[in-house]
């Protein structure tokens, strides 16, 4: 009789248990998921690409490997895969658990859309970054993709190829040149960060230009030369044909012709 009774005890206390077991995990299930909402809500979400099965590192990615699921979209916008075929046929770096996001960091070679500024440079055409700060790159209002003109203050060397500190020329360079490049932001890198406007800091600006042009703008720097950049309109691509040198002189001869110019253009508005 003991025996039945405490049988029957242990049956008792077993269900017990197990019902505040299940009770427990039924309410920790809703906690997460009412966190899960909340963050969806709160971040919105993003479908992306999750591994439906444990795959060990080394994996070739097949159609039985992966599917795609909805997920809060924080952190998950550029990091995350988000097409099945861009990953297919393709080896994981690290092994993973099943329901696990994929991310490109995880897949051997990385995104291939994911590439470098050489991939903007045209061909026949190179990429060369300036040292420019403040008021030389337009109080730091250049952004790739704009144009700008570069141009450059210099002391020359006489006839005897010295050089006369107290007697500087300036002169326009190069017009009409693409900016690949501000500081490492790129039209790219720009295009991710939404909202990013200009006033950046940044103490170089990386041009596009041909190799005549780079060796130019190399030797300009190399003689301790000021390179300014003024920025163009977006749909300006005309060109200033045979702009002078301008030194002290030029100034006082053209400075009350070039006001004249001015205002009337002003005024024919």
């Amino acid at each position: 009789m003991k025996r039945q009774i405490v049988l029957i005890i242990s049956l008792v206390a077993g269900l017990i248990a197990a019902l505040l077991t299940r009770t427990y995990l039924t309410v920790k299930e809703n906690e997460i998921k009412a966190e899960k909402e909340r963050l969806i809500k709160k971040y919105g979400t993003i479908e992306v690409v999750t591994f439906k099965r444990d795959v060990p590192s080394g994996t070739v990615l097949s159609k039985a490997d992966i599917e795609r699921r909805l997920a809060p979209e924080l952190g998950l916008r550029g990091q995350a895969v988000t097409d099945e075929a861009d990953v297919l046929g393709r080896k994981i770096i690290i092994g993973h658990k099943a329901k696990e996001v994929v991310f490109w960091s995880d897949v051997e070679g990385g995104d291939p859309r994911a590439k470098g500024l050489s991939a903007d440079v045209k061909r026949q055409m190179r990429a060369m970054s300036i040292n420019v700060n403040g008021a030389a790159a337009v109080s730091g209002m250049i952004k790739p993709n704009d144009h700008v003109d570069v141009i450059g203050t210099f002391n020359f060397p006489d006839d005897e190829g010295k050089i006369k500190r107290g007697d500087p020329v300036t002169c326009t360079i190069l017009q009409n040149v693409l900016v690949l490049a501000t500081g490492k932001d790129t039209s790219k890198t720009q295009a991710r960060e939404l909202g990013m406007v200009g006033g950046s800091n940044y103490s170089t600006v990386t041009l596009e230009v041909s190799p005549r042009e780079a060796e130019m703008l190399a030797f300009a720097e190399q003689i301790k030369g000021r390179l300014i950049l003024t920025l163009r309109n977006r749909n300006d691509t005309s060109s200033e044909k045979e702009l002078p040198q301008v030194d002290y002189v030029k100034i006082r001869q053209e400075m009350e012709e070039l006001n004249q110019k001015r205002q009337q253009k002003l005024g024919g508005r």
